[in-house]
């Protein structure tokens, strides 16, 4: 299957290794074509996770590309395991590029699924999109020097919504080619509610805010992941998945506390997912706490989110609404006024009967 990858970031070095050494046509661009001269030269990417030390070669299915037209001109899935801090730029150049049948994917997506396909609809283009989002990336993943992958772990489920969900059938069939993990989610919204980047790091970067500054590198999941956090964790949890019920979504809600257990249900990343992340010793960083993307993504659009669809629903938020309030004062912005919410998204007037139609039929509703 022709898959376009776009942008840079950790997990789109992941995503571009792992599809291309599953035998698919990948074609993958990034904002800063010079960046791509190091892997041109190496001539492969150097991935190594549990199953070793292995390079995937630049060649026919891994293609580096420097036009997006390009990258995206035939292909039956966009992958973009991007921030939801750039969704807004790239959404509008997307906007004009997608054709009928394609599939894009949000991993996580913080409702980005709709502002993708209100960019289309702004732009004219009335070809039928689906747009999939989910609750993480499907790898942890981290970068070492210019050509090196190092994956600690994978996804073994991934929650998955579609946006219009009547395009939902053939979304699921292109994204299970790529991602048999993918598991399905009523919509959209249900797909959003999946998240766990808003609900793990806002308690982890604030309540760790003085060791963060103080400290040149930190471990927020091994050194910060202490027994008071994990209460808070477990309480803005409980907003999500109360949250989702009055929404009539259903069960699996995937609790984060299946994250942090060794036992139990499985979760995103399988059983024991948190000591995987703690055992790579990759997440041990210098956290700038006004402009790292746990900041900017998790809490401004990821927190926002959460409160805006509670007060739309009528369904208390006060750890989220109380983290976005103390996010706020430490880098003097109102990251709600910021943040990805159903007023800025243009919903926050709609009935719920309005709002369920929109999801299933999409903007032509």
């Amino acid at each position: 299957m022709r898959i376009a990858v776009l942008g840079g970031g950790h997990g789109c070095w992941a995503a571009a290794a792992e599809l291309a050494e599953h035998g698919h046509d990948v074609r993958w661009w990034r904002r800063d074509a010079e960046a791509h001269q190091a892997l041109r030269a190496a001539g492969a990417i150097t991935i190594r996770d549990h199953r070793g030390t292995r390079q995937v070669p630049v060649g026919d299915t891994l293609r580096p590309v420097t036009d997006l037209a390009e990258a995206v001109r035939g292909a039956a899935l966009v992958v973009i395991p991007l921030p939801s801090t750039t969704h807004q730029d790239l959404a509008a150049r997307l906007a004009p590029l997608l054709a009928d049948g394609q599939v894009v994917f949000l991993p996580p997506g913080t409702l980005g699924s709709v502002l993708f396909a209100r960019a289309m609809a702004d732009a004219g283009n009335s070809a039928e999109v689906a747009f999939a989002e989910t609750g993480t990336l499907p790898y942890l993943a981290r970068k070492h020097g210019g050509t090196e992958v190092v994956v600690s772990g994978y996804a073994t489920r991934l929650p998955t919504g579609v946006f219009p969900n009547r395009l939902a059938d053939n979304a699921f069939r292109v994204l299970r080619e790529a991602y048999p993990s993918v598991e399905t989610a009523e919509d959209g919204l249900s797909g959003a509610l999946m998240n766990a980047g808003p609900i793990i790091h806002p308690p982890l970067i604030l309540m760790n805010a003085g060791p963060l500054e103080h400290f040149d590198a930190w471990d927020i999941h091994n050194e910060g992941t202490q027994p008071s956090i994990r209460r808070v964790t477990d309480a803005l949890d409980a907003e999500r998945i109360a949250l989702r019920e009055a929404l009539g979504y259903r069960a699996p809600h995937f609790p984060l506390a299946d994250h942090y257990a060794t036992d139990g249900e499985e979760w995103m990343y399988g059983r024991a997912a948190h000591e995987k992340l703690t055992d790579s010793g990759d997440w041990r960083e210098k956290i700038d706490l006004l402009g790292h993307r746990y900041m900017l993504e998790d809490t401004r659009l990821g927190l926002s989110l959460l409160v805006s669809v509670g007060r739309w629903a009528g369904v208390p938020t006060p750890v989220a609404l109380g983290l976005l309030s103390i996010a706020s004062a430490v880098t003097g912005r109102d990251l709600y006024a910021e943040g990805r919410t159903l007023e800025g998204l243009g919903l926050a007037e709609l009935s719920r009967d309005e709002l369920a139609q929109l999801l299933r039929e999409g903007f032509e509703s």
